[in-house]
């Protein structure tokens, strides 16, 4: 009997927010994605995704990016194509951090902040940021080749570049600036 099952292929993930009150500084958030190698599935990210980058092979960019939050639903969006990353990656995090540039800012004090991942029609995950109110920073998704994450490095050590991947929410917040939190958002939790 073959597996019915495919596995998550090409995700969208989406940010919204609202403008900043008026003649207030403007909020500006950005999405963030760390790639992993499965030698090294919660070590440092072989390397980011963010505003002004994309990955070396294409398989993730950053389609919007917003500075403000102005416009009409979801403002900022990066698509993240599994199941064309290499087979030596096992691992993908993303993410959302706010710049600090006007002082500290949380996802409490951002209006109607929103993230969304989804495959093709289906959304995966639907969260208006509540859960990290406190944090400057939050990982919001996990894509893992081969299992949950628990068995990342297995799963791509010699994984087939057709191996699935699945996917896990990972709402978990930071009180961190924004270049520090691309080097810490896949650490593991306890």
């Amino acid at each position: 009997m073959s597996e019915l099952n495919k596995g998550v292929g090409k995700v969208e993930v989406s940010l919204r927010w609202d403008p900043s009150p008026a003649g207030a500084a403007a909020h500006d958030l950005d999405l963030v994605a760390a790639v992993y190698t499965a030698d090294a599935p919660y070590g440092p990210p072989d390397y980011l995704v963010h505003f002004d980058s994309r990955s070396p092979d294409g398989t993730i960019a950053l389609l919007r990016d917003s500075r403000t939050g102005q416009g009409f639903g979801y403002d900022e969006s990066m698509t993240v194509e599994l199941d064309r990353l290499a087979a030596r990656y096992a691992r993908v995090v993303v993410g959302v951090a706010i710049q600090q540039g006007a002082g500290r800012l949380t996802f409490g004090q951002v209006r109607a902040t929103g993230v969304r991942v989804r495959e093709g029609y289906t959304d995966l995950l639907v969260d208006d940021l509540a859960g990290v109110a406190d944090a400057t920073a939050a990982t919001i998704a996990e894509f893992t080749r081969g299992g949950d994450g628990t068995d990342a490095a297995q799963a791509g050590a010699g994984a087939e570049t057709g191996s699935r991947w699945s996917f896990r929410a990972f709402l978990h917040g930071f009180d961190i600036d924004p270049s520090t939190f691309g080097a810490v958002m896949g650490a593991r939790r306890a």
